[in-house]
Order: structure tokens, then C-alpha cells, then sequence
């Protein structure tokens, strides 16, 4: 996983049960954590001095590996949030680790909000194109019939079985009978009447 890209993930406020929007990225020489439900926004911002300071604290291997854990955490559903009202506290259930944000004044977080939008929408772009380009492609996968609607092929090594014709007029239910025609319609008098 590459830790210089954005990740997204949904988290659930313990108290009220609302859903936020959980964000990382980089931005230059600092990490940020973000939150929103879309109208306010809470962030915290790592350089790599905090970053390695909040690493040694979790005894964690390097930056990365922090990123990298938070990232897998809220892709697993393991971070929750309690949202108060200036401050948000994102909880990392395994290894008990938290991260507390600061809430964003209304312009900065109406600007954060309108870039993390543009942000998403580049990164499905470009999904969209790579999955354009790539051999798994739905788009190419889509165009083939699928197998399990193709003609089985019989095998040659299994012995073939011989299928008799039913001949006209013998009945499906009852092998070796013949089906009783009824004919309707109407009777014609042979003789002429003057």
C-alpha cells in the first residue's frame, strides 16, 4: 500500500451512533488524520518529527507501519470516534492507540471538505482509468460470455452414452406406447343427397 495516497473509510460515533468520514493523506512534509460528516471537519496533522514521537509511544517499527495499521484498522472497521463539540477522539481498538483532532473553523473546514471532494474524485478517475487499461477489466470480462452458459464439452475419456430416438408418436411418460390420437373435427356423409 502506498502511504503517500489518500484512504477513506467510515466510522461510527460510540455515543450517538452517527457515521463519519475518516481520511489520511499527505500534504508536502505532514501526515494528516481527518474527520467530517460534511459540514464540520476535525483534523490533526503529523510531521515527520510527531509522527516518529507518536511511533516510539506505540512502539511501532517506523511511520509507515503507523499509517499503514490506522489505514488497515479502519478498512476492518476497528477505529470508532467520540465527537464532542470542538474535539474528536479517533480510537484504535487493537493495540489501544487514539488520536485526538481539533475542530476546523467554518471557512478552513468548508475549503477541506471541497478539496477532500476533488481529491476523491481524481482517485476514481483514476481507478476508473487504471481498471480501463488493466487485463482484469469488468469492461473486457463483460464483453465474453460467461462459461457456465457455454455447451459442455463431452470428455473423451468418458465412456459416451448412446441416446435412442424416440420414435414419432411414443409417449414420454409411458416408454413403448403409443399415444392415442383423437381426431375433431366435423363428419362428412359419403352419399349424396338430391
Amino acid at each position: 500500500m502506498d502511504v503517500t495516497q489518500t484512504s477513506y473509510c467510515t466510522v461510527t460515533d460510540l455515543k450517538s451512533h452517527s457515521k463519519f468520514l475518516c481520511y489520511t493523506h499527505r500534504k508536502g512534509g505532514t501526515f494528516s488524520i481527518c474527520l467530517t460528516d460534511a459540514a464540520d471537519v476535525w483534523s490533526t496533522e503529523f510531521t515527520d518529527d510527531t509522527l516518529n514521537q507518536f511511533r516510539q509511544k506505540f512502539a511501532l517499527r517506523s511511520t509507515e507501519d503507523y499509517i499503514l495499521k490506522l489505514r488497515s484498522a479502519c478498512g476492518s472497521g476497528d477505529v470508532s470516534v467520540v465527537v464532542q463539540d470542538c474535539k474528536a477522539e479517533l480510537r484504535v481498538r487493537s493495540g489501544d492507540q487514539s488520536v485526538d483532532l481539533t475542530r476546523l473553523e467554518r471557512p478552513q473546514a468548508a475549503e477541506e471538505v471541497r478539496e477532500l471532494l476533488f481529491r476523491m474524485a481524481d482517485d476514481l478517475t483514476q481507478l476508473n482509468t487504471t481498471l480501463k487499461t488493466s487485463t482484469n477489466s469488468p469492461v473486457k470480462n463483460h464483453q465474453r460470455r460467461p462459461t457456465e452458459f457455454e455447451p459442455r464439452q463431452q470428455q473423451s475419456s468418458a465412456p459416451s452414452v448412446t441416446v435412442k430416438k424416440r420414435p414419432p408418436g411414443a409417449s414420454l411418460i409411458n416408454p413403448g406406447t403409443k399415444k392415442k390420437v383423437q381426431a375433431t373435427g366435423v363428419a362428412f356423409d359419403d352419399a349424396e343427397e338430391d
